[in-house]
């Protein structure tokens, strides 16, 4: 896989390795083949704002509508030497998947931030698992907010480059005395389970405490994350009802129950845990 320069914004320095994607195949034995150049960039001002923004919107999904995204992705695209996008076809074109930092306390006057910190400590109020957060966050302490998302269909096994490049980026930034020596990393993600599909409004209602079921992560990596962890958990979106409507089944015979999705993992086991995934996510053959 490509490899950027760490601490330059000029992007991908050495030709990526080609992933071969393994196309969808029906019951007979014909399937195809699809080589997939990915490139790691720095982010870029010019260029991401509006793939970085569409991003935004799909990792907090009904609740996008509560923040200005077009802040968030200004913020993200402000420090262009901390993490990543991926691309396929050259620096030009919209990031297919990214992942950053932000200091939470080093930016907590600014809006967007503001906002999405005073979300945060109200859905970790909702579950006794994320209690602390809002304690933490009102600290004084720094704490860096992990923002990842891709693409449906990107494959899992671009996310370990993704954590071990900001790693060394944010190593390399704390040596030039910039505001990212954390005490701990907060993740914001997303979950989901499977529930019955129904038109009828008061028969949901009806059925909502029958819907527990199992968990599934839209990022695999999130498993391997919360074992890292001093504390994790799901919360309801706001909008849930925008969640729930049947527009978003995508033709599947069960609905699709998204939600909002805390890691809290301190600053000191955060390599270890993207170690840990490049290891779940890429393992020896």
């Amino acid at each position: 896989m490509a490899k950027k320069r760490s601490r330059e914004a000029d992007g991908a320095t050495e030709a990526p390795d080609k992933m071969v994607e393994d196309g969808d195949s029906s019951d007979d034995d014909d399937f195809d083949m699809v080589n997939v150049d990915f490139e790691w960039f720095n982010f870029d001002p010019e260029i991401d704002f509006h793939g970085t923004k569409s991003l935004l919107r799909q990792l907090f999904d009904v609740d996008a509508a509560l923040f200005d995204m077009s802040a968030l992705a200004d913020l993200i695209l402000s420090q262009p030497t901390i993490g990543s996008t991926v691309k396929v076809d050259g620096k030009e074109t919209d990031a297919y998947a990214f992942l950053t930092a932000l200091n939470l306390h080093e930016h907590r006057e600014k809006k967007p931030i503001a906002d999405l910190t005073k979300y945060i400590c109200e859905k970790a109020k909702t579950n006794d698992a994320l209690a602390g957060i809002p304690d933490l966050l009102s600290s004084g302490k720094h704490v860096g907010l992990v923002l990842s998302e891709r693409l449906i269909n990107m494959p899992s096994e671009i996310s370990p480059p993704m954590y071990n490049m900001l790693i060394d980026e944010i190593e390399a930034a704390v040596e030039d005395k910039e505001p990212y020596e954390f005490s701990h990393y907060l993740i914001i993600s997303k979950t989901y389970h499977e529930i019955e599909s129904t038109l009828d409004v008061e028969e949901r209602k009806r059925k909502k405490g029958k819907q527990d079921a199992t968990l599934f992560y839209f990022h695999p990596e999130d498993e391997v994350l919360l074992k890292h962890a001093v504390a994790h958990g799901s919360y309801d979106y706001t909008k849930i009802d925008e969640a729930i409507a049947d527009s978003k089944r995508a033709f599947q015979e069960m609905g699709v129950m998204p939600r909002g999705f805390m890691i809290l993992i301190e600053a000191s086991k955060f390599a270890d845990a993207a170690k840990a995934i490049s290891e779940y996510l890429n393992p020896p053959s």
